[in-house]
């Protein structure tokens, strides 16, 4: 299926969500009020209308948060049946919180019954809404003729990815080799209906396809190219134009400027928060410091941050003063293969430890959030002598910004190598999304507090 149609998948599924949840509210609350329990549980009017949109919201929200329609094909009907059920769970935590905003008073049966029949009737629906929407677009929407222009195994591929798509109205009219397709394609778009065209060639015969491109270009047919030539790059590939020029872009870090936009957006936002919030205590911080070691409370550093633009990066202080002085002759005890860490550094002041511990060190870099230096979660900012040792696939964690706290630390911070920590790195640049940064800082709280994997 193509990734346009996904569009409209998930907007199929969140609409029928709402349903079955609406569904699912209403007959908790009747069967709650028959149930013969001792306490009497009734809503007005109003309150059930609250409740039940704030249900649906909340169940919406945490299916695209949970990417479950993005799952909703997998091949096994376990990972349908988990989705929905984390969902639900979760769905009943945010209506209890709801309650709590709204100052009700919900019965705890009710909420019960709740996610029991949100579960139920999403999965019952989820678990045949392949054929459903199969039979649904067959039925009601007009079948997708598409030919294919090729040979080989780029041809094959296209076929294959055609043919599986069958159940969402894509119908493989066939398939034209090059030699052949400036006779047999004219042929068919006059004897049958095609609605599109993918060109699967080797990129050396484009340009003598050039005049077909034109046939379809005059005929008003959909064309597509199917961009394998460089079959081990795993950019997202899209058209781009500079003013008349099309470019044909390969993008290894996410480029959608609205969803960067809103990103950033975020970051203003609760880095103000945070820094007003935090102020207090970074004033205590800042005195706790200055009063139980020499030097300046706040450390400066250059760090390199996104593409490799350098920029002064703020922590407080946790070492002694003359703490790079001391670097070199403690490289002996570093265990990283690149970055520079050392298990129980000598260096580390008695305050330090803590703050280290807990990540209090890291307070200021709100204000490099703030300036745009860096975002609230990303890659962190490596030191320019790290990155000149990089290998070339680790300097990609570059083309993001970076950030306070990404993968890494929710598996294992400092413990981890350091192959797997870029690993993590790149994992969180290929799939990032404005929901995986929601994840990651929601999941960074308990584990900053904890204390665990810092050194």
């Amino acid at each position: 299926m193509y990734s346009r149609h996904y569009r409209k998948v998930r907007v199929f599924f969140a609409l029928a969500d709402s349903i079955f949840v609406l569904l699912a509210f209403y007959a908790a609350y009747f069967l709650r009020r028959i149930l013969p329990f001792d306490r009497n549980f009734s809503l007005d009017g109003s309150t059930q209308a609250l409740l039940a949109c704030g249900a649906v919201v909340v169940w919406i929200a945490l299916a695209y948060w949970l990417e479950v329609y993005d799952r909703l094909d997998a091949p096994h009907p376990r990972i349908i049946l988990r989705d929905t059920f984390r969902q639900c769970a979760m769905g009943a935590i945010g209506l209890v919180l709801l309650q709590y905003l709204a100052r009700l008073d919900l019965s705890r049966s009710f909420t019960v019954l709740l996610v029991v029949f949100s579960w139920i009737l999403l999965c019952l629906f989820r678990l045949m809404s392949g054929q459903m929407v199969g039979y649904i677009r067959r039925r009601f929407g007009a079948t997708h003729f598409v030919l294919v222009v090729g040979s080989g195994e780029r041809a094959s591929k296209v076929e294959e990815l055609l043919n599986s798509s069958a159940v969402y109205g894509i119908r493989l009219m066939g398939i034209v080799n090059e030699q052949s397709a400036y006779t047999e394609v004219p042929r068919l778009l006059r004897q049958h209906i095609i609605d599109e065209i993918i060109f699967a060639v080797d990129s050396s015969d484009l340009p003598h396809l050039e005049e077909l491109f034109l046939l379809c270009d005059e005929e008003g047919i959909r064309t597509r190219v199917s961009v394998d030539f460089f079959p081990h790059v795993h950019s997202q590939v899209f058209l781009d134009r500079l003013g008349s020029a099309s470019l044909l872009t390969f993008s290894a870090a996410p480029h959608d400027e609205i969803l960067l936009l809103l990103k950033r957006i975020t970051d203003i936002v609760l880095a103000i928060a945070a820094m007003i919030l935090l102020a207090p205590f970074m004033m205590l911080v800042v005195l706790l410091i200055k009063v139980t070691s020499p030097g300046p409370a706040v450390f400066r550093q250059v760090r390199c941050g996104l593409n490799g633009r350098k920029f002064v990066f703020y922590k407080f202080r946790s070492m002694v003063d003359n703490a790079d002085e001391m670097k070199s002759s403690l490289e002996h005890l570093n265990q990283k293969q690149t970055a520079f860490k050392i298990p129980n550094d000598p260096r580390l002041t008695y305050i330090g430890r803590w703050l280290r511990k807990f990540s209090i060190d890291e307070l200021p870099q709100f204000w490099n959030v703030l300036k745009g230096d860096m975002s609230l979660v990303g890659p962190r900012p490596a030191v320019p002598e790290e990155v000149d040792r990089y290998q070339r696939w680790q300097r990609r964690r570059l083309r993001m910004r970076p950030g306070l706290t990404c993968l890494w630390a929710l598996n294992g911070r400092d413990h981890l190598d350091f192959e797997t920590w870029m690993k993590l790195d790149m994992q969180y640049i290929d799939n990032w999304s404005l929901s995986l940064d929601l994840k990651i800082l929601l999941k960074t709280i308990p584990q900053v507090l904890s204390g665990k994997g810092a050194n």
